[in-house]
């Protein structure tokens, strides 16, 4: 806990000395908070009313979360009959990831779970990849975007305002999918030894960092893509290809090739924040004031 604590307050300091640097290069002394207040406010105002939207948060982290817990039910159901299994039942790349003092059936189960880990960080990708693209296809479909480029609000307001509206409810929701999740499993007879696994700093790392990491990237991603799209669809299709890296992970376990422990989550929230740094500077080139009205057609 004291290394994810650790963790945040780095990347809190280097997210503010970024937007800092961003924003004195734009030659303004501060920010208009109130201006991305009411951008976010707008958003959310029209993009939750679309049953899509609401659909893909209300529904699909509902499958996400309930998926594992079925899975550990039916397993501790089985313990009796797994008794038998040791840890030679288990594959030899993951059992560094098993403490001393689990049993082999324990062991197993976390080798199990831990495959659904990858499910929890899809919520943080999917979710503001829905949010966004109907929020920018639908400002382009209806010229909406006009009458507010024409206000004082700079473009990275503008779009700070865009990310935070599509980045935060899926953040939200992902970490209440996960606190559910936990909170759950004590009422189905899971072992104190897997709880204290699945609470650990592997999954903490995913669900606290890389899922908001991943969040940022997609819903710029988006903001690339549905400056190119007119439908929705589309770009939440094209968007989702940041789904690929978490299905190479999945595969990769899954294949013995690597296990997902703490260095494999830091090294990969060390890749997701330079891949940040460049979707964001990507996003915002999209968005120049003087061409975009002619751009986007």
């Amino acid at each position: 806990m004291a290394l994810t604590s650790y963790l945040l307050a780095n990347y809190a300091i280097l997210l503010k000395i970024f937007i800092f640097r961003r924003w004195r290069k734009k030659g303004r002394s501060k920010m208009n908070f109130k201006s991305i207040r009411t951008i976010i406010d707008k958003e959310w105002a029209e993009v939750f009313k679309n049953r899509m939207v609401l659909f893909t948060m209300i529904f699909m982290p509902l499958i996400f979360t309930v998926l594992p817990l079925v899975m550990l039910y039916f397993t501790g159901q089985e313990m009796g009959d797994m008794g038998g299994v040791g840890t030679a039942d288990v594959p030899a790349e993951f059992l560094s990831a098993c403490s001393s003092d689990m049993t082999g059936a324990e062991c197993m189960q976390v080798y199990l779970v831990n495959q659904f880990l990858l499910l929890f960080m899809m919520v943080p990708v999917i979710i503001p990849v829905t949010i966004a693209a109907y929020s920018i296809v639908g400002e382009k479909t209806t010229h909406s975007l006009e009458p507010l480029l024409a206000t004082p609000i700079s473009t990275f307001e503008l779009l700070l305002g865009k990310s935070l509206a599509a980045s935060l409810p899926a953040i939200f929701v992902g970490w209440v999918s996960f606190g559910l999740f936990v909170a759950a499993l004590p009422l189905l007879g899971v072992t104190k030894s897997v709880i204290n696994y699945i609470a650990g700093p592997t999954w903490l790392l995913a669900i606290i960092i890389a899922g908001p990491l991943m969040a940022i990237a997609s819903v710029n991603l988006t903001i690339f893509v549905s400056s190119r799209v007119n439908d929705p669809r589309t770009a939440e299709q094209i968007s989702t290809l940041f789904l690929l890296p978490i299905f190479g992970l999945l595969f990769a376990q899954l294949a013995g090739v690597v296990v997902i422990n703490v260095m494999v989550m830091l090294s990969f929230i060390g890749g997701m924040i330079l891949v940040d740094i460049g979707m964001v500077y990507l996003g915002t080139s999209i968005f120049q004031r003087e061409n975009i009205l002619t751009r986007w057609k």
